[in-house]
């Protein structure tokens, strides 16, 4: 047990993985033991999702607990308001005791910076991923991000709980870098050199039956870098599963040093993504958009001071990105905020299924950019409803997740779907309101429109 009962908590968090993109789901190829070992000795949700598929509204809503149409943070807009910084996970657990850090990727701008937020922040971001070292050597940014981890865990004391924020830059692509994409650890040279990777999980050709806005999208700019040979396709999904799996390995040397250090048994580990990826599926790059490869994220928790007979599920029940807050701060003994709009996990991973679990959720994309459409939409167990609220009427969607779970047809011009179309409307109407209302540009402001709205200085006659 930890201090006075509280737990200490890692939270891992890579970035541009899928939900299937680990062995414990099922891939046949991809290599994640540490995470695999973590979901078998405790739970992972295999219906777990982002409401924003992009890295900085989600993890501005990883950290408040809010959707992006309540905390209006996304690229391009002004740093998120001290208002929800001070309602963010590390902050409440700062206030009762806790030491706060947070090594990697922080994405987010927010009043105050990071250092608001964390006792010890250290961001470390990729471009290039390879940091030359005082020795002059070159050391891979996933492997940097796991000694500071491995630092800080030994700069702990027995008398105060911490609570450690690892989020890896991995398995982002370098962008600035069309030649070596996804440039790997050294440790995991030579992995999946002998595998044929198969397709994407939807035909390439997909996007052709997509209303037009979609053709000249991020979308398909980004597939032409990435994907759209096969020799392109071969190199860079092996070289992209071989940073997965260094971040894994990287995962497995902090879980190590926690036993060495005698803290295994007193610490709650968490590993999510920060949105979904459709890596070539569809005829698509990046994530951004409403489809299933885009939203789901991978999502496991291990506490190790639950009975053992509570390892080794898989959970149905849907989770969010904006439950990670709330459950870290159950677990930490903080009441969890009213102004959250997320829910505690933690009844699930107690083998407790509350009685009023969701049964949908509100998603967006708000990123106020001429290549990637904004959209809002809801995801039901069952159907799935998203508008391209600027394409209107060809960028509706409804979708039957049952009947067609890879998302194939487009229900909502077919007559005999209209009343469910009408109730998917009403659905993301009240959702959409419930959260901010609808996207304005006054409503959503954006940097750059803030510049030009701004009065000219008055000139001296």
């Amino acid at each position: 047990m930890g201090v006075e009962g509280r737990p200490n908590i890692i939270f891992f968090l890579s970035d541009d993985q899928r939900a299937d993109f680990l062995g414990c789901a099922g891939h046949p190829i991809l290599k994640t033991p540490t995470i695999d070992g973590l979901a078998e000795r405790g739970v992972r949700f295999e219906n777990a999702f982002v409401t924003t598929s992009i890295c900085a509204a989600s993890r501005a809503s990883i950290f408040t607990g809010l959707y992006e149409r309540t905390h209006k943070y996304t690229f391009g807009t002004p740093p998120m308001a001290g208002q929800f910084v001070q309602i963010s996970y590390p902050v409440l657990l700062r206030r009762v005791g806790y030491r706060t850090g947070f090594v990697g990727k922080f994405g987010v701008a927010a009043v105050g910076g990071g250092e608001a937020m964390f006792d010890w922040f250290v961001p470390l971001n990729r471009n290039p991923y390879f940091k030359k070292q005082p020795d002059g050597t070159l050391r891979h940014l996933t492997d940097i991000v796991g000694d500071r981890a491995i630092e800080f865990l030994r700069a702990c004391r027995p008398d105060q709980p911490f609570c450690l924020s690892v989020s890896f830059n991995a398995a982002h692509a370098e962008d600035s870098d069309k030649a070596n994409h996804y440039p790997w650890p050294p440790a995991e040279d030579g992995l999946y050199e002998d595998v044929t990777i198969p397709p994407p999980r939807v035909s390439t050709d997909f996007w052709r039956q997509l209303p037009a806005f979609f053709h000249n999208s991020m979308h398909r700019d980004r597939w032409f870098w990435r994907w759209d040979t096969p020799e392109k396709y071969q190199r860079n999904v092996k070289a992209y599963y071989r940073m997965i799996t260094g971040l894994d390995r990287v995962m497995g040397r902090v879980l190590k040093e926690l036993d060495a250090l005698g803290l295994a048994d007193s610490t709650v580990i968490i590993f999510s993504g920060d949105n979904g990826y459709y890596k070539g599926s569809r005829g698509f790059a990046g994530k951004w958009s409403h489809f299933e490869e885009s939203l789901r994220v991978p999502l496991v928790i291990y506490d190790p001071r639950m009975p053992g007979t509570l390892g080794g599920r898989v959970l149905e029940p849907m989770a969010l990105n904006i439950d990670i807050p709330a459950t870290i701060v159950e677990l930490a003994g903080v009441p969890v905020p009213a102004e959250y709009q997320g829910c505690s996990l933690v009844p699930l991973l107690r083998g407790v299924m509350p009685p009023k679990w969701r049964n949908d959720f509100f998603c967006e994309h708000l990123f106020d950019h001429p290549s990637i459409p904004k959209w809002e939409g809801v995801r039901g167990r069952r159907y799935k409803y998203a508008r391209y609220f600027e394409h209107l009427p060809e960028g509706e969607f409804l979708h039957d997740l049952k009947a067609d779970p890879l998302e194939l047809r487009n229900l909502a011009r077919d007559p005999a779907c209209g009343d469910l179309l009408q109730r998917m409307r009403r659905r993301c109407d009240q959702l959409r309101d419930r959260y901010g209302g609808p996207y304005t540009p006054e409503n959503f402001p954006t940097v750059r429109r803030l510049r030009r709205a701004k009065p000219a200085p008055s000139r001296r006659p």
